[in-house]
């Protein structure tokens, strides 16, 4: 006697719901209206939060030089460098961390879909299903190495040449989450090539 499983098509079809409505919010926010921003059909993106060399305000002298250059820079160890009309430059190096994340989290949120619809048939373990982990668990390992230095180097490149260039240090900050969650989807999808290579051979010996 067979037993029930417990996901059902409505499940199936409930989750691909919500990875596609995920999707479509990424391509949106994250994707086409930073782009639209850029070539200047909308309202650009204008601030980068960076951190100072020093915690106190920026001095006066500073400040007014910087804003000879369409910049202002407010805050303290955390501060926020906005660019007043930004030129297309300009826009595309405050843009391009954000819309490079969009398609990676875009992605990622296809192939998830791609897997969830395995799931129509009660069976997530087929080949194509471990090969889609790898790229998800490589795609999170190469993103959490290349956001930060893609954030470090659009700084570096938006001040350089100015008087704020001496109070933001060139930095970027490494996390280790990421990392780890890409070593977790990379033995799961190992799972799977496992999980499907063990079950051709069960299936052989029928």
């Amino acid at each position: 006697m067979g037993t029930k499983s417990w996901w059902s098509r409505t499940d199936s079809g409930l989750l691909e719901a919500a990875l596609g409505l995920a999707a479509l919010l990424v391509g949106v926010f994250g994707v086409l209206l930073p782009a639209l921003g850029v070539v200047g059909l909308i309202d650009p993106v204008d601030t980068r939060e960076i951190e100072a060399e020093t915690t106190t305000r920026v001095p006066g002298t500073v400040t007014d030089a910087v804003a000879g250059h369409g910049m202002t820079l407010t805050g303290t160890h955390r501060a926020d460098l906005v660019f007043v009309g930004p030129d297309l430059g300009q826009r595309l190096l405050l843009a391009l961390p954000e819309i490079i994340g969009g398609l990676s989290l875009l992605l990622i949120l296809a192939l998830l879909l791609k897997v969830a619809r395995t799931l129509r048939d009660g069976d997530v373990f087929v080949p194509m299903n471990a090969r889609r982990l790898s790229v998800i668990g490589l795609t999170v390992l190469v993103q959490a190495v290349i956001a930060p230095a893609l954030l470090a180097i659009t700084t570096e490149m938006l001040v350089s040449g100015t008087p704020v260039a001496d109070q933001i240090p060139f930095s970027a900050t490494f996390t280790g989450e990421y990392v780890l969650l890409s070593f977790l989807i990379l033995a799961l999808g190992e799972v799977f090539r496992r999980g499907t290579r063990l079950r051709a051979d069960t299936e052989g010996l029928v």
